[in-house]
């Protein structure tokens, strides 16, 4: 099995490339999203919000392994550093259970800790946690050998993150790596950086 990422600024781009992954045969319970949820705004009636009011680490379970796609079973918690997320899939469950562990005996956890061991690279894993700190959102999916070179195909369309770039981007305002003690960005602060990287573009 390879673990395939990608970070996407816009919701919408990184539940298209969710769905197309299952589309080309990868298996939901393979599959992770977490999107930035600051400000409640990709809650919808027809998601399972079963996890809401979670603190980290508890109740991520509604939020794994949706019926009928991993998209149907999103539910809501928060990640260190990260604030408010939409989630599904084991990567969100490793993640919160990292950071409760982390919490209760002190070692190191949260989302750097849950996508390095799933196989991400930490220096993308760093980048992706402060895609999604920024507002953004982290599709993460094990794939067999054979399905390797499409997954990553599925996640490079559209407007996704090379993280290369985003780590230069980052750097330039001084950014060295995700901080999961610092405050999560409020909403403002959100959008002030989305309409900064579509400057960029």
């Amino acid at each position: 099995m390879k673990t395939v990422s990608g970070l996407f600024d816009d919701y919408a781009d990184a539940r298209a490339a969710v769905t197309a992954l299952e589309d080309r045969g990868v298996p939901s319970g393979d599959i992770s999203i977490v999107s930035n949820n600051i400000g409640d705004r990709y809650r919808s009636a027809n998601e399972n919000n079963a996890a809401e009011g979670a603190g980290t680490g508890a109740g991520v379970g509604a939020a794994v392994g949706g019926i009928g796609g991993l998209l149907t079973g999103l539910g809501v918690m928060a990640i260190p550093g990260v604030g408010p997320v939409v989630a599904a899939g084991w990567l969100a469950a490793t993640a919160a259970g990292a950071a409760a562990g982390a919490v209760a005996g002190g070692a190191a956890g949260g989302i750097i800790g849950a996508m390095t061991e799933s196989g991400v690279p930490e220096e993308h894993a760093h980048v992706y946690a402060e895609g999604v700190r920024r507002g953004g959102a982290v599709v993460t999916a094990r794939v067999d050998d054979a399905l390797q070179a499409d997954a990553e195909a599925i996640l490079r369309r559209g407007t996704w993150v090379d993280p290369v770039q985003r780590r230069a981007a980052y750097t330039e305002q001084g950014w060295t790596r995700f901080d999961e003690t610092l405050d999560p960005y409020t909403a403002d602060e959100v959008e002030k950086e989305r309409l900064r990287l579509e400057s960029m573009r």
